[in-house]
């Protein structure tokens, strides 16, 4: 949906055949997974630095009991919060540095970068 509304703002169809990378460059604006990744990694650093007895962070600590069921397994939060943590080179250790945890997680907004120009 995403791109359709930037392709619809640019005049540009699916016709024309402009790559959708092209159409995101043309407007500044980051993939929407990198954006869910930053999200994910903003709010995963935040239920880390909470107190013990906050419920984030309670139930972000909490184990299920039970066994999952055969086949593929779902794709939990959790796992693709393990694929973001590698992907940016995180450890939930880094958490408490605040500083080091932003600029290591905001590497999808290139908005900033543009409104710095």
């Amino acid at each position: 949906m995403e791109t359709k509304m930037l392709r619809w703002t640019g005049g540009v169809t699916r016709l024309d055949h402009v790559r959708n990378e092209d159409i995101r460059t043309r407007f500044g604006v980051a993939p929407i997974t990198e954006k869910m990744r930053e999200a994910r990694l903003r709010w995963y650093g935040h239920t880390l630095r909470a107190n013990d007895e906050s419920v984030a962070k309670r139930c972000l600590l909490m184990e299920v009991a039970g066994k999952r069921p055969r086949g593929r397994p779902k794709q939990r939060w959790l796992d693709a919060l393990h694929n973001d943590m590698k992907n940016t080179r995180l450890n939930p250790d880094h958490a408490a540095d605040r500083i080091k945890w932003r600029l290591r997680s905001r590497i999808a907004d290139t908005a900033t970068e543009r409104d710095k120009r």
